[in-house]
């Protein structure tokens, strides 16, 4: 697949202290991609050195073929970017907001400007002072800024930050639209694991300023195994073995079990044989919160 941003061995050092050491990695034309990491694992500086807000130490930053080192207009004027809270004149409307930026950048049509707006789900409230503004309705005025011009790719930290829960699927529902249909590219930083789980195509981790893993968000979640819950009545002299050979941890109501669906059958078979009456077995699977968590957790 097309790569539509490429990270090679970056570095970032202010004095004699190493914020991101060696970062590289890719992301694919049309595809969401999450950026995760604890606070203060470089996140945010990553993202300012993507879009030049930051200068890089060492390494290099390459956006749609073109170095941001070398040609930082060519290279940048394929992205569209929210840095933490986007940054709006209070006094202008929603509308007069977007003007200026369509005039800075040029070839910004109103039409275009119309489609954005109804995009993001301000119609009602574009012609109003951006003072009046919710979070949430800045956050959505930022990513109609971010659209104007049709980026290849672009990079939102938090941009779901001050959004009420229908919001914030509107917003997932836009960028998977945006990547899927517009073949556009999408980075996203946010703390919300459970939306990252429902928005990513994959996912990279960093940690104290290092990568620690790139993966399909399915892959990722899925690749500790399986784990089983099991409702069942009274276990009775079953739970040893339960305990013994398979590392069952009793509940309330039964037990959970890690095994391959293919054990399923014969676990049953000698709890029925046992006389444990069994109500049901459903299968659990890590979330993502589950997976970061753990692998962050040193």
């Amino acid at each position: 697949m097309e790569t539509v941003l490429e990270l090679k061995n970056v570095k970032k050092a202010i004095g004699r202290k190493t914020i991101i050491n060696g970062l590289s990695f890719t992301v694919r034309k049309g595809e969401v991609f999450g950026f995760l990491g604890p606070n203060g694992a470089g996140k945010t500086t990553t993202i300012r050195m993507i879009v030049g807000l930051m200068d890089i130490t060492e390494g290099d930053i390459i956006i749609c073929g073109s170095s941001i080192r070398n040609k930082f207009e060519e290279a940048i004027g394929n992205v569209g970017a929210i840095v933490e809270n986007p940054e709006m004149y209070k006094f202008l409307s929603g509308y007069q907001n977007l003007l200026q930026y369509s005039r800075m950048h040029g070839g910004i049509t109103k039409n275009k400007i119309s489609d954005v707006v109804h995009l993001v789900g301000l119609a009602d409230r574009i012609h109003d002072k951006v003072k009046t503004y919710s979070l949430g309705m800045r956050q959505r005025l930022g990513l109609a800024q971010c659209l104007l011009h049709d980026p290849k790719l672009l990079i939102l930290d938090e941009p779901t930050n001050g959004l009420d829960p229908a919001g914030i699927r509107e917003i997932r529902d836009h960028l998977r639209m945006l990547s899927r249909e517009k073949g556009m590219s999408v980075i996203v930083s946010s703390h919300l694991l459970s939306e990252m789980e429902l928005m990513c195509d994959r996912i990279a981790i960093i940690q104290h300023g290092e990568l620690v893993q790139v993966q399909e968000v399915n892959d990722f979640v899925a690749e500790t195994g399986s784990s089983y819950s099991f409702e069942t009545g009274p276990l009775g002299e079953s739970a040893r073995w339960l305990q013994a050979d398979w590392g069952a941890k009793l509940t309330d109501g039964g037990f959970t079990v890690s095994a391959r669906r293919e054990d399923i059958p014969s676990i049953l078979k000698k709890l029925i044989g046992a006389d444990v009456a069994v109500f049901g077995v459903k299968a659990e699977s890590k979330t993502l919160e589950d997976r970061f968590l753990e692998i962050t957790a040193n």
